[in-house]
């Protein structure tokens, strides 16, 4: 039975030590984000405003940034920006800079990386301060991804002393250099001071640069990344799903294709068009299996080939196959494919001529039919006029449907409503969440995706470096990822510290900092675990008044064990008033939310109706000791009986025990069956 953290649950009764242990666990993932507006939110009046585009305006500056329909053709990938880590783990992606590093900075830049990547996953920290000087080297010369690589090591502690202003300072020069990586952290160091005005700005720039990379590079944004751990323990049904082609679904899957399966064959396009379930997006594979699955006559590939022919993935780009593809999936009431063709009416490709009355009817019916394309393209057209009256109200409507669908593009222009107040109130935190969530499907999301395929491959150290990157550009995942790392890993040369490999101390407030802040961005299990360091004093020192604000803050997102531990604060006083009627309120909550928590929030009543009406009886005082006695308990249990040796002895020994009983219980048997018999005859 995998053990529990925390330990209030675990002190009411000795004898439902062990049982408690099992029904109460703290939530394993953060609850999807939903956009909920109320009517206060929206503006009374937006027909009018300075920065809204006109419809007539023709090519003026401000209308061109608003056209969403305009051609997506970047000049280049930001991922191989020259701080990007990825081709240093990639072996078939193109170098940093060229065939060549292009100055003695980028050789000192690529060779530190290196160092530093082998260093974590061979366990060598002298050749990680090797390596670390390197990048410091480069950094000194200017180069900005060396800058943002050696502002990472210092806000972590890595081979130097920690320092957050310098690591801030050398994140603003790499930023300053256009360090997209660099702008990601500052950004973040912004929203966590609440400082909106700065972090709504950079957001925005790499919320439109990722928009712009996701249709042309490689990796594929990481959409839904791969939480290790559920709780406490590690997340193997998610892991076992994150193995690309060596996962036994993905073969099975593959092998159904090859032998004909039409269902199986767009599956496997849908895995490689969009590089899902760690698999490397290929859009020739995806082309190839679309392709055959429509000659086996799945139609729902149809739509799929459309898009591919409209984008040019993998195919030469033929607006006129696009319109072919989208026709026929539209005839099958596939209703995305409404969407695709509305965008080519808008844009005129691949049809007589522009057609925006069509082009809004075929949104219309997308949109009609929960397709979250269509409210988007919709809300565009209202917001801009294009082909309709503008009406800012109904394109708030259409594009608020389709960022609670999860739609990127209307995430982003929700964002931009929010910052400049079109159609909705001005609100600089919501704009900036918005485009923080945009911003984090950029290109640099790459690395989560190759974090993850170290785990796999049990490179731990390298798992938690990158995992750790990712922490400093505010990726919540990627933190609670390096904590758990940290915190079940923290045996192992792993954790690099300020000389050498961390100190106990030091991992402990790693991991402490790196849960913190993924409680701050709503992650309830963190908050539990931090309000357990504060209650236990574990790597800070015992503050029950700190508890107490961690442990509301995962009360305040519906966590049960957050509710159970703060009402045995208040029965207590533990760093909360004593208050018995505060207690119990808390103790119902948590059964209210939770059905698990019914036998702990049982004994815990009782533990209350005992204290109130026997505040001086001996089980009240026994209760009370149990948090000095379970510690010794538990340590003897773990030092003695779980010890390999022991264990092993004591093991034998029952099986001795239980042969013997067993042979006394047979001859018992005989010996009654044949009294006549006597006891030392042979059986």
């Amino acid at each position: 039975m995998a053990r529990l953290r925390h330990r209030p649950l675990l002190l009411l009764a000795a004898i439902s030590v062990a049982i408690v242990a099992s029904l109460v666990r703290p939530a394993a993932a953060v609850r999807p984000f939903v956009l909920v507006l109320s009517v206060d939110d929206f503006l009374k009046d937006s027909s009018a405003h300075p920065s809204l585009p006109s419809a007539d305006s023709g090519g003026d500056a401000d209308a061109d940034e608003w056209d969403d329909f305009a051609d997506d053709s970047p000049a280049a990938d930001p991922l191989l920006s020259p701080s990007s880590w990825v081709p240093l783990l990639d072996p078939t992606s193109s170098p940093l800079s060229g065939d060549e590093p292009d100055s003695p900075a980028d050789s000192l830049f690529v060779a530190g990386a290196r160092a530093m990547l082998s260093a974590v996953s061979e366990g060598d920290d002298a050749a990680f301060v090797t390596g670390a000087a390197q990048i410091e080297a480069a950094a000194t010369s200017g180069h900005p991804g060396a800058q943002s690589a050696l502002a990472f090591l210092s806000g972590a502690g890595m081979s130097r002393p920690a320092s957050r202003s310098r690591a801030f300072l050398l994140h603003k020069f790499a930023a300053d250099a256009g360090d997209l990586q660099s702008k990601m952290a500052i950004a973040y160091s912004y929203f966590r001071q609440e400082m909106y005005e700065e972090a709504v700005t950079l957001y925005a720039e790499l919320a439109e640069a990722a928009l712009t990379s996701s249709l042309i590079s490689k990796e594929p944004p990481v959409i839904e990344p791969i939480r290790l751990h559920s709780g406490t323990e590690e997340n193997k049904e998610a892991l076992r799903k994150s193995r690309g082609e060596d996962d036994e679904d993905f073969q099975i899957t593959e092998y159904q294709a090859q032998r004909g399966n039409a269902a199986a064959m767009y599956k496997l396009g849908l895995l490689y068009y969009y590089g899902l379930r760690g698999l490397r997006r290929d859009y020739v594979k995806a082309f190839h299996w679309f392709s055959k699955a429509v000659d086996k006559g799945d139609t729902r590939a149809m739509e799929l080939l459309g898009e591919i022919y409209a984008r040019g993935a993998g195919v030469e780009r033929n607006y006129t196959e696009a319109y072919k593809w989208l026709t026929l999936a539209a005839k099958q009431q596939h209703y995305s494919a409404y969407n695709g063709l509305g965008y080519l009416y808008v844009k005129g490709y691949g049809v007589e001529k522009k057609n925006l009355t069509k082009a809004r009817e075929y949104f219309k019916v997308a949109a009609d039919n929960k397709e979250a394309g269509g409210h988007y393209n919709l809300g565009v057209l209202y917001l801009k006029g294009i082909g309709v009256k503008r009406d800012i109200m109904e394109a708030c409507n259409h594009l608020l449907q389709a960022v609670n669908a999860g739609q990127p593009k209307a995430i982003y222009q929700v964002a931009k409503l929010f910052q400049k107040g079109i159609g909705l109130k001005r609100n600089l935190h919501m704009a900036t969440m918005l485009y923080k969530s945009v911003a984090e499907r950029g290109p640099w999301s790459s690395l989560s995706r190759w974090a993850l395929e170290s785990y796999l491959k049990g490179d731990v150290g390298k798992a938690l470096l990158l995992y750790s990157r990712m922490a400093d550009l505010g990726y919540e995942v990627a933190q609670s990822n390096a904590a758990w790392i940290l915190d079940k890993y923290g045996d192992e040369s792993i954790c690099m510290g300020e000389s050498g490999f961390c100190t106990d101390m030091e991992r402990h407030l790693r991991s402490h900092a790196l849960w913190w802040q993924a409680s701050e961005q709503g992650n309830e299990h963190a908050a539990l675990l931090i309000g357990d360091a504060y209650y236990y004093g574990r790597g800070v020192a015992r503050d029950y008044e700190r508890a107490a604000e961690a442990y509301m803050h995962a009360q305040s997102q519906s966590n049960a064990q957050a509710m159970f531990n703060l009402g045995y604060m208040h029965e207590h006083g533990h760093g909360l008033p004593l208050d018995l009627h505060l207690a119990k309120r808390y103790y119902d909550q948590a059964v209210a939310v939770d059905s698990a928590a019914k036998l702990p929030v049982m004994l815990a009543l009782t533990s209350l109706w005992l204290r109130k009406n026997y505040a001086d009886s001996f089980l009240v005082r026994f209760i009370d000791s149990l948090p000095e006695i379970y510690p010794v308990v538990e340590e003897w249990v773990e030092d003695v009986l779980m010890d390999e040796g022991n264990a092993t002895i004591l093991t034998l020994f029952a099986c001795l025990a239980t042969v013997l009983y067993l042979r006394e219980r047979q001859r018992r048997q005989v010996a009654a069956a044949n009294p006549q018999q006597p006891d030392d005859a042979p059986m």
